[in-house]
């Protein structure tokens, strides 16, 4: 061997593994050490990307455990997506931030108990400020409201002691908290509720101790009510649609991406069976030549996650292959142009940032 380069295989070789190959046929997963099986139970949470990861799931026969389904008129009518059920394993919405997720399971189980309990919105209706999008009509009262949560964390509890397997989706640095007690909140104050007041609420910046110290008491906890979960992490290949700190948006993108990819295999590299799959770097990288994101250059493409999830069945799924396309969109029946295109679409609260506070585009 002439120098340490020198008979490298063709994955390590950016020529032969991500230059010359189609984009199609870009493989980054050199090996994944877990294989998920349809016996296992899968909970899934986090940003707007891991909105497809369940959805596939579902469609492909895996058990996507759902603890807090729809009422059975809400699934005829096909409004249990609208009010946030079966998108994730319970009814949490999007969960941003390691801080949003940590904090979660001390809410579930009870050691936390945050001081903030309601918003209001303009047209008097109240959200949660913890989920304050996954109920279009928001809340008559605060007795209602904090049923509905309380049934809520109660179904997060259960999803974590009986998950098999947990699947996140790290998105976001930027977080804003409570003052009073540093609660963790998914949207600023004002975009779908709520009040912005300086001084009742602070953004903060997360960086790379932060989000792996966070993660870490997660899974730590998360072992402790349930010791043979298996935990795979992946990364938000979407950018923001802002940044509320004085610089440029692409900055703030680069930095809040490079945080989350550094934490993760960090956590990957240290923990037992927390395992890292490289979605963001099948969506972002290079070989794609830009196809894999829409003209807003924010949403990921049908092909894009459609290359993600089709590297996830092969390299980390019992079986091996991917569902068919149709497979993935289908349910249960053939579906018009029209109900294909929004199956294809996620929710994702972050876009409420550019429309602002209209309820009407909630």
């Amino acid at each position: 061997m002439r120098h340490p380069y020198d008979g490298i295989p063709d994955y390590a070789r950016w020529d032969r593994a991500v230059a010359q190959p189609p984009g199609a046929d870009v493989d980054p997963v050199v090996r994944f050490p877990f294989r998920l099986t349809r016996e296992h139970r899968v909970v899934t949470a986090g940003s707007c990307f891991a909105q497809h990861i369940s959805r596939y799931l579902r469609h492909a026969g895996f058990n996507h455990l759902v603890t807090e389904p729809a009422h059975p008129l809400l699934t005829e009518f096909n409004l249990d997506t609208p009010f946030n059920y079966g998108v994730f394993s319970a009814r949490f919405g999007n969960i941003y931030t390691s801080r949003q997720l940590e904090q979660l399971f001390r809410r579930a189980f009870g050691t936390f108990v945050p001081t903030e309990t309601a918003w209001t919105r303009p047209d008097g209706r109240l959200v949660d400020p913890f989920r304050p999008t996954i109920q279009q009509s928001g809340f008559r009262t605060q007795p209602e409201l904090e049923a509905d949560r309380r049934q809520h964390l109660v179904a997060v509890r259960r999803a974590l002691e009986e998950l098999d397997v947990f699947i996140f989706t790290l998105g976001l640095t930027e977080c804003w908290t409570t003052a009073a007690d540093g609660a963790a909140l998914p949207l600023a104050p004002g975009v779908a509720g709520g009040v912005y007041d300086p001084a009742r609420y602070a953004l903060i910046n997360l960086n790379v101790s932060d989000v792996v110290t966070d993660m870490t008491r997660f899974i730590e906890a998360l072992r402790a009510v349930n010791p043979t979960a298996t935990v795979i992490l992946t990364v938000s290949p979407v950018p923001l649609s802002a940044t509320a700190l004085d610089r440029h948006v692409l900055v703030s993108t680069t930095y809040s991406k490079a945080v989350l990819r550094v934490a993760a295999e960090g956590l990957a590299a240290a923990l037992d069976a927390v395992h890292y799959f490289p979605a963001y770097e099948i969506v972002t990288g290079q070989f794609s030549r830009g196809q894999y994101f829409s003209d807003d250059l924010r949403s990921v493409t049908a092909s894009g996650v459609d290359h993600v999830m089709s590297l996830f069945f092969k390299h980390a799924a019992e079986g091996g292959t991917r569902p068919t396309e149709a497979a993935a969109t289908e349910a249960p029946v053939l579906l018009s142009r029209a109900k294909l295109k929004k199956a294809l679409q996620v929710m994702c609260d972050e876009e409420l940032l550019l429309l602002g506070t209209d309820t009407r585009r909630l």
